[in-house]
């Protein structure tokens, strides 16, 4: 019974071309070099939770000592970003790597997940399909990411929309496991279906738990600070959820898988985005990349790195030789990539 309920829960290696040096990068590394790798460290994620919240609290408080006031643009552009990074610490509780004990990880995924209009039980099954099926009629993802270089009008279409928050319910829809439609094949993925029956009644709890706190966080703004209160928390907290993450969670996923050319393998089919050198490069981090999500090629590889020890990986294999001719770019020439005009890549 317990192996049956483990079924639709495994996150399974990418085992495409089994035979080409590529395919291989997974077996590179022995059980002793990955080992400490794989380690997890309640202290280093911990902090990560609390840097990202400690820059929520202090734009939060900015906007609320100055309201109103021309600062109040900028601690919604900051909680935006950092409403992102909190995504990304659910994300390494979706795989378990937040913290040892699964039952606190759990807890502290939800929390970070359902602030944001998440349900992470839900993203849990979906992100399994996309790291199990990468580019393949089954995964999820390829509806974010697929068909790239569509032309620089048609991306900058897509972004003027998510600033302006006409494709927020999209995400939220996607976040809550509603099929996902492939914009060239208009084939539908349904996630939910896919899933052990224990995973799917802990999304469906989960996703209860969601709509209760965007319920009663409103009501607890208008009772402790009346109509005052109500306006802080919409402006403060649902104006960037729906605005400034949304063009992030998209660059960041197209930059991820968008425009790649070889999907045979697990190296070629996911980049890694290089974000050193330049202010732009460390500006594209601070946006599109906190808690070394860059290092997304390595992450598709070996899911059960935590992201603090993905730029140790990273090196490992750079050493290794296992990273020659992988997705490997400058956070700059992946911009020119993906921004490219379709015609200049068959």
């Amino acid at each position: 019974m317990d192996r049956l309920a483990r079924t639709g829960e495994e996150f399974r290696e990418d085992l495409r071309s089994p035979g080409s040096r590529n395919a291989q990068a997974r077996k590179l590394l022995s059980a002793a070099e990955l080992l400490p790798l794989t380690q997890l460290s309640s202290a280093r994620s911990l902090l990560a939770v609390g840097q990202t919240l400690g820059l929520i609290a202090l734009a939060l408080a900015l906007a609320i000592a100055t309201w109103p006031s021309p600062w109040m643009a900028a601690s919604v552009v900051v909680i935006g970003i950092c409403q992102h990074g909190l995504f990304i610490l659910a994300h390494e509780s979706a795989h378990y790597r937040l913290l040892p004990d699964r039952r606190a990880n759990d807890i502290l995924g939800r929390f970070l997940g359902a602030i944001g209009g998440i349900s992470m039980c839900t993203y849990r099954v979906t992100h399994r399909l996309h790291h199990n099926n990468l580019y393949t009629d089954d995964d999820p993802d390829t509806a974010i990411h697929g068909g790239y270089p569509r032309g620089r009008r048609y991306l900058a279409n897509k972004l003027v929309r998510d600033v302006l928050g006409l494709n927020a319910w999209k995400t939220y829809a996607y976040f809550f496991g509603a099929p996902a439609i492939n914009e060239d094949t208009r084939r539908e993925i349904r996630p939910l279906d896919d899933t052990s029956p224990d995973l799917r009644a802990a999304a469906r709890r989960d996703r209860w738990v969601v709509a209760g706190f965007h319920v009663v966080a409103p009501l607890l703004a208008l009772a402790l600070g009346g109509g005052r209160g109500l306006l802080m928390y919409a402006v403060l907290w649902l104006l960037p959820l729906i605005t400034v993450l949304q063009p992030i969670l998209r660059l960041r996923a197209i930059f991820e898988h968008g425009a790649v050319h070889d999907l045979s393998s697990p190296l070629t089919a996911a980049r890694s985005n290089r974000t050193s050198g330049s202010l732009a490069a460390w500006m594209a981090r601070a946006l599109l990349f906190p808690h070394h999500v860059n290092y997304h090629l390595e992450h598709h590889l070996y899911p059960a790195v935590p992201h603090y020890n993905l730029p140790r990986l990273h090196r490992l294999l750079q050493d290794k030789g296992a990273l020659e001719g992988a997705e490997v770019r400058d956070v700059g020439a992946t911009w020119r990539t993906v921004f490219a005009d379709r015609r200049r890549h068959g």
